[in-house]
Protein backbone atom coordinates (compact mmCIF):
# COMPACT_ATOMS: atom_id res chain seq x y z
CA UNK A 1 0.00 0.00 0.00
CA UNK A 2 1.10 3.54 -0.71
CA UNK A 3 0.28 6.32 1.75
CA UNK A 4 -0.37 9.69 0.21
CA UNK A 5 -1.34 12.56 2.51
CA UNK A 6 -2.98 10.19 4.96
CA UNK A 7 -4.79 8.25 2.25
CA UNK A 8 -3.90 4.67 1.58
CA UNK A 9 -3.82 3.76 -2.09
CA UNK A 10 -3.67 0.06 -2.76
CA UNK A 11 -3.14 -0.80 -6.42
CA UNK A 12 -5.31 -3.67 -7.61
CA UNK A 13 -3.17 -4.39 -10.64
CA UNK A 14 -0.94 -3.02 -13.37
CA UNK A 15 -1.27 -1.93 -16.98
CA UNK A 16 0.67 -3.85 -19.63
CA UNK A 17 0.61 -1.56 -22.64
CA UNK A 18 2.63 -1.16 -25.84
CA UNK A 19 3.60 2.36 -24.69
CA UNK A 20 7.00 2.32 -23.01
CA UNK A 21 7.25 6.07 -22.34
CA UNK A 22 4.93 9.09 -22.20
CA UNK A 23 5.81 10.23 -25.72
CA UNK A 24 4.39 6.96 -27.13
CA UNK A 25 0.97 7.34 -25.49
CA UNK A 26 -1.79 8.49 -27.87
CA UNK A 27 -3.80 11.63 -27.19
CA UNK A 28 -7.19 10.49 -26.06
CA UNK A 29 -6.79 6.73 -26.12
CA UNK A 30 -10.28 6.08 -27.50
CA UNK A 31 -8.86 6.85 -30.96
CA UNK A 32 -6.45 3.92 -30.72
CA UNK A 33 -7.22 0.28 -31.45
CA UNK A 34 -3.93 -0.94 -29.94
CA UNK A 35 -4.34 -3.72 -27.41
CA UNK A 36 -3.34 -3.25 -23.79
CA UNK A 37 -3.70 -5.67 -20.91
CA UNK A 38 -4.93 -4.91 -17.44
CA UNK A 39 -3.36 -7.42 -15.10
CA UNK A 40 -5.45 -7.54 -11.93
CA UNK A 41 -3.70 -9.02 -8.91
CA UNK A 42 -4.83 -12.60 -8.33
CA UNK A 43 -6.18 -11.72 -4.88
CA UNK A 44 -8.78 -9.51 -6.63
CA UNK A 45 -9.65 -11.87 -9.52
CA UNK A 46 -12.99 -12.90 -7.98
CA UNK A 47 -14.02 -9.24 -8.12
CA UNK A 48 -13.93 -9.44 -11.92
CA UNK A 49 -16.86 -11.85 -12.02
CA UNK A 50 -19.38 -10.71 -14.68
CA UNK A 51 -17.16 -7.86 -15.95
CA UNK A 52 -17.04 -9.48 -19.41
CA UNK A 53 -20.77 -8.74 -19.78
CA UNK A 54 -19.90 -5.05 -20.23
CA UNK A 55 -18.57 -3.66 -23.51
CA UNK A 56 -16.66 -0.83 -21.81
CA UNK A 57 -15.06 -0.26 -18.43
CA UNK A 58 -13.73 2.75 -16.57
CA UNK A 59 -10.12 2.39 -15.49
CA UNK A 60 -8.69 4.58 -12.72
CA UNK A 61 -4.92 4.63 -12.47
CA UNK A 62 -1.97 6.48 -10.96
CA UNK A 63 0.23 8.63 -13.24
CA UNK A 64 3.33 7.23 -11.52
CA UNK A 65 5.80 8.92 -13.91
CA UNK A 66 4.36 12.43 -13.56
CA UNK A 67 5.94 14.76 -11.04
CA UNK A 68 5.04 18.37 -10.42
CA UNK A 69 2.28 20.48 -11.89
CA UNK A 70 1.27 24.00 -12.85
CA UNK A 71 -2.10 25.54 -12.08
CA UNK A 72 -2.22 27.10 -15.56
CA UNK A 73 -1.61 24.73 -18.47
CA UNK A 74 -1.19 25.05 -22.24
CA UNK A 75 -2.80 22.00 -23.81
CA UNK A 76 -2.48 20.25 -27.17
CA UNK A 77 -5.86 21.81 -28.03
CA UNK A 78 -4.65 25.45 -28.10
CA UNK A 79 -1.98 27.88 -26.90
CA UNK A 80 -4.12 29.74 -24.38
CA UNK A 81 -3.39 28.73 -20.76
CA UNK A 82 -6.30 27.10 -18.95
CA UNK A 83 -6.78 26.17 -15.31
CA UNK A 84 -5.31 22.74 -14.57
CA UNK A 85 -8.66 21.38 -13.39
CA UNK A 86 -10.30 22.32 -16.70
CA UNK A 87 -7.75 20.18 -18.56
CA UNK A 88 -6.79 16.52 -18.76
CA UNK A 89 -3.10 17.11 -18.13
CA UNK A 90 -1.52 14.15 -16.30
CA UNK A 91 0.58 16.57 -14.21
CA UNK A 92 -1.66 17.11 -11.19
CA UNK A 93 -1.45 17.51 -7.40
CA UNK A 94 -3.10 14.08 -7.15
CA UNK A 95 -2.08 12.37 -10.42
CA UNK A 96 -5.09 10.17 -11.07
CA UNK A 97 -5.96 9.04 -14.57
CA UNK A 98 -9.41 7.96 -15.67
CA UNK A 99 -10.17 6.38 -19.04
CA UNK A 100 -13.12 4.58 -20.59
CA UNK A 101 -11.83 1.60 -22.55
CA UNK A 102 -13.38 -1.10 -24.69
CA UNK A 103 -13.25 -4.51 -23.02
CA UNK A 104 -12.23 -7.01 -25.70
CA UNK A 105 -11.79 -10.14 -23.60
CA UNK A 106 -11.16 -11.52 -20.13
CA UNK A 107 -8.91 -14.46 -19.26
CA UNK A 108 -8.98 -15.05 -15.51
CA UNK A 109 -7.31 -11.94 -13.99
CA UNK A 110 -6.25 -10.42 -17.34
CA UNK A 111 -8.46 -7.94 -19.17
CA UNK A 112 -7.70 -7.26 -22.84
CA UNK A 113 -8.73 -3.71 -23.78
CA UNK A 114 -8.43 -1.05 -26.47
CA UNK A 115 -8.40 2.69 -26.00
CA UNK A 116 -6.08 2.80 -22.99
CA UNK A 117 -3.79 5.83 -22.79
CA UNK A 118 -1.24 4.85 -20.14
CA UNK A 119 2.34 3.64 -20.16
CA UNK A 120 3.41 0.10 -19.42
CA UNK A 121 3.70 -0.54 -15.69
CA UNK A 122 1.09 2.02 -14.61
CA UNK A 123 -0.61 1.01 -11.33
CA UNK A 124 -4.37 0.39 -11.50
CA UNK A 125 -6.36 1.75 -8.56
CA UNK A 126 -9.88 0.73 -9.57
CA UNK A 127 -12.08 -0.63 -12.36
CA UNK A 128 -15.76 0.14 -12.77
CA UNK A 129 -18.25 -0.87 -15.47
CA UNK A 130 -19.25 1.85 -17.91
CA UNK A 131 -23.04 2.04 -17.74
CA UNK A 132 -24.49 4.25 -20.51
CA UNK A 133 -27.73 4.93 -18.63
CA UNK A 134 -25.71 6.24 -15.67
CA UNK A 135 -22.47 7.57 -17.17
CA UNK A 136 -23.65 9.21 -20.41
CA UNK A 137 -24.68 12.85 -20.16
CA UNK A 138 -26.39 13.99 -23.39
CA UNK A 139 -26.58 17.62 -22.22
CA UNK A 140 -22.91 17.82 -21.17
CA UNK A 141 -20.99 20.89 -22.42
CA UNK A 142 -17.42 20.92 -23.73
CA UNK A 143 -16.46 24.22 -22.10
CA UNK A 144 -13.46 25.93 -23.69
CA UNK A 145 -12.94 22.83 -25.90
CA UNK A 146 -16.11 23.52 -27.92
CA UNK A 147 -15.21 23.62 -31.61
CA UNK A 148 -11.53 22.79 -31.03
CA UNK A 149 -11.57 19.55 -33.05
CA UNK A 150 -8.49 17.32 -32.88
CA UNK A 151 -5.54 18.55 -30.80
CA UNK A 152 -2.22 19.49 -32.33
CA UNK A 153 0.51 16.85 -32.00
CA UNK A 154 2.25 18.10 -28.85
CA UNK A 155 2.37 17.01 -25.22
CA UNK A 156 0.91 18.85 -22.22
Amino acid sequence: MKKVHGLELKPIGVIRSPYKNRADVPYQGHRSERISLIEVLEEFEEGLQDIEEFSHIIVIYWFHKCHGYHLLVKTPWDDIPHGLFSTRSPHRPCPLGLTVVKLVARNKNILKVTGLDAIDGTPILDIKPYVPAVDRRPTAKSGWLKGKGKPEKKRC
